[in-house]
C-alpha cells in the first residue's frame, strides 16, 4: 500500500461510519433536522470501504480466534471462560459474529453498509462496475455468515432503513447458496471496462476489473466445492464454470487488504491487534485468555519439517534480568494440548506463541483470498475428475509454493527461501497414487496449514465438509457438545425476542436446536 493509499485508508476509517442516511423533515424545518456530523445521503465509496473492513474483521477474537482457532486446534487455552473452541464452552463468542447484521457500538454492520451501497448504485447505469464489485462483496459477506449460522435472513437483510423491515424472514441455506452463485455470475458478466470503478476506495484491488473477476470466480470455485456432499452434480457445474472463467493463480492477483502501524487502532491489522489485546502482550508473563499455539498444529509442523514453523511460532527465552528473546528454534517449539488444564500449567512459558515479527506486526496485510487456496481447490477438482488443465499433483505443488511464499508479505522474518520450499515438497510429496479420500485428506490438511489465521472460517467450513484434517475432539467436564467439535455458531438470544416467529421457523427447519452441535445444510 503506497503513501497515498495509506492516507486514504486512515481517512476512510473515520469517515465511513458517518456515511449513512438520516431522516429529514418535510415541514419546512429541514436545516434544523440535519445532524451536521453526518452525511445527508449515502456515499457509496465510503460505505464500500467500510463494508470491506467490517466484512473481514467482525468478531475476529470471539469467532476466528477463540471459537474456530481453538476448535480447529491451532490454538489452546488453559482457562475455562474463553474456551469456546478449546473446551467447547460459551455460546456467546460465536454469537458475536451476528454483529455483521446488527453492527457494533463503533458503527453499522457490513450487511447494512453493503446493502446501502447496492441500493444507491443499482439505478445508475454508469455505476455498473461499482455495483458489480458491491454485489460480489455482498456474496463474500453472506457466505461467511450462512456457513457459520446456517439459515439466516438474506433476501430481506439490511433493509430496516429502506423498507422498515425489522423482522426479516430467515432463508434456507440452499436458497442463499443458489442466489450467491447467481449474483457472482451476473456481476462478472456486467463489468464494463469503459465505466468508472471504486478506484482507491477499493482496498483490495483499487477498482481493477480484471482482478475483481478473478476474485469472483475464485469465490464461485469455493462455493461450488462446498456443495459436494449435498449436490455433487451442481457442485461440478459451478466448479467447472469458475475454472473456465479464470481464478486467482498468480501472486499479483491475490486479494489483499493492507494495514498500517500507528497510534490509531483501527488502521492496524485486526488479527495482530486482536491477538495482542487478548493474549500475547507481555513476554514471559501470563496471557489474558490463557492462550498458546496448540500441540496439534506445532506437532504437525515439526513432523513434516515445515519451514512455516519458524515463521509462525516462537518461544520466549529468558536471557536474564527479566528480559526475553523471541526464539524461533525448531527444537524449542512445543504446543499446548487442548483442554488439558484448568489452571495455569507450570510449563506455560515453554509453550509456543505467535511470532511478533510476522503474525503480530500491526502493519501485516490480510490475504482475503490467495492462490494457495485456489490451487488446492484445483487439486481437489482434478482428483474428482472435474479439471483437466493440470494434474492434482501439479496444482498441489503450486499451492504449497504459494502458501510458503506468501509469508514474505509479513516482513523479512517471514521470507522462506526457495531451497526450503523445495526441500519441504521433497519431504512431503503429493500422494498421486492414493485413493480419492487419501488425496482429499492431504489437500485439506495442507489447507488447514496454508490458511492458518488468514481464513479460519474457511478452514472450519472445509473441515466440516471433508472431515479433514483428522482432529481428535476433547471431552472436558461440563462441555456443551457432548465431547464433539463444534459444528455451528449459535444465533443470539435476542433474535428469539425481537424476531421470534421467523427465528423459530428457521430453528424448527434446522432440527429444532440452536446449539454448537447443530449442522448447516451442506454439512453431511
Amino acid at each position: 500500500m503506497n503513501c497515498t493509499m495509506k492516507s486514504l485508508f486512515q481517512k476512510l476509517i473515520y469517515a465511513a461510519p458517518l456515511a449513512m442516511m438520516i431522516a429529514s423533515c418535510d415541514n419546512g424545518f429541514e436545516e434544523m433536522n440535519v445532524d451536521p456530523n453526518k452525511y445527508s445521503q449515502v456515499v457509496p465509496e465510503f460505505l464500500f470501504t467500510r463494508a470491506q473492513l467490517d466484512g473481514v474483521s467482525t468478531n475476529f477474537t470471539g469467532a476466528a480466534y477463540l471459537t474456530i482457532g481453538q476448535s480447529m486446534q491451532h490454538f489452546a487455552t488453559y482457562k475455562e471462560v474463553p474456551a469456546a473452541g478449546d473446551k467447547y464452552f460459551n455460546f456467546s463468542y460465536s454469537q458475536g459474529s451476528w454483529n455483521a447484521y446488527a453492527g457494533t457500538a463503533q458503527g453499522q454492520g457490513s450487511v447494512i453498509s453493503i446493502t446501502q451501497v447496492i441500493e444507491a448504485l443499482k439505478a445508475d447505469p454508469l455505476a455498473v462496475n461499482k455495483l458489480s464489485a458491491a454485489r460480489i462483496w455482498r456474496a463474500y459477506i453472506f457466505h461467511r455468515l450462512t456457513d457459520v449460522y446456517g439459515d439466516i435472513p438474506y433476501f430481506d437483510a439490511g433493509k430496516a432503513l429502506a423498507d422498515k423491515n425489522y423482522g426479516p424472514k430467515y432463508d434456507t441455506q440452499q436458497a442463499i447458496y443458489a442466489d450467491m452463485l447467481k449474483e457472482l455470475e451476473e456481476s462478472i458478466a456486467a463489468f464494463d471496462a469503459s465505466k468508472a470503478n471504486f478506484a482507491n476506495a477499493d482496498l483490495m484491488y483499487g477498482g481493477n476489473i480484471t482482478q475483481w473477476k478473478k476474485f469472483a470466480y475464485s469465490l464461485m470455485l469455493r462455493l461450488g466445492m462446498r456443495l459436494t456432499e449435498v449436490d455433487n452434480a451442481l457442485a461440478k457445474t459451478w466448479v467447472q464454470k469458475a475454472i473456465a472463467g479464470g481464478v486467482i493463480l498468480d501472486d499479483a492477483d491475490r486479494a489483499i487488504i493492507g494495514y498500517v502501524d500507528g497510534s490509531q487502532t483501527l488502521s492496524r491489522n485486526f488479527i495482530a491487534n486482536g491477538l495482542m489485546a487478548t493474549d500475547y502482550i507481555t513476554p514471559g508473563g501470563d496471557n489474558v485468555e490463557g492462550g498458546k499455539l496448540a500441540k496439534t498444529l506445532i506437532d504437525h509442523l515439526k513432523t513434516t519439517k515445515d519451514p512455516r514453523l519458524n515463521v509462525i511460532s516462537i518461544v520466549w527465552r529468558e536471557t536474564g534480568n527479566n528480559t526475553f528473546v523471541a526464539d524461533t528454534s525448531t527444537a524449542l517449539q512445543q504446543g499446548m494440548p487442548n483442554a488439558a488444564f484448568n489452571s495455569r500449567p507450570a510449563e506455560f512459558n515453554s509453550f509456543s506463541e505467535p511470532n511478533p515479527a510476522t503474525i503480530l506486526r500491526y502493519a501485516s496485510p490480510l490475504i482475503v483470498f490467495g492462490n494457495a487456496e485456489t490451487n488446492l481447490l484445483l487439486a481437489e477438482a482434478a482428483v474428482r475428475g472435474w479439471y483437466t488443465g493440470s494434474t492434482a499433483a501439479a496444482a498441489y505443488d503450486a499451492a504449497v509454493k504459494a502458501g510458503l511464499r506468501q509469508w514474505a508479505l509479513f516482513g523479512a522474518a517471514g521470507t522462506i527461501s526457495d531451497a526450503k520450499i523445495n526441500a519441504y515438497l521433497l519431504a512431503n510429496p503429493y500422494n498421486a497414487t492414493g485413493t480419492v479420500a487419501q488425496q482429499i485428506e492431504q489437500i485439506s490438511t495442507q489447507k488447514w496449514v496454508a490458511l492458518f489465521l488468514e481464513d479460519e472460517y474457511e478452514i472450519f467450513a472445509n473441515w466440516r465438509r471433508t472431515g479433514f484434517p483428522r482432529l481428535t475432539p476433547t471431552n472436558y467436564p461440563g462441555n456443551l457438545t457432548g465431547g464433539q467439535i463444534p459444528t455451528r455458531f449459535v444465533i443470539p438470544d435476542s433474535e428469539e425476542q425481537y424476531n421470534k416467529v421467523n427465528f423459530m421457523e428457521a430453528r424448527t427447519r434446522q432440527g429444532g436446536t440452536n446449539t454448537l452441535s447443530s449442522k448447516v445444510w451442506w454439512d453431511k
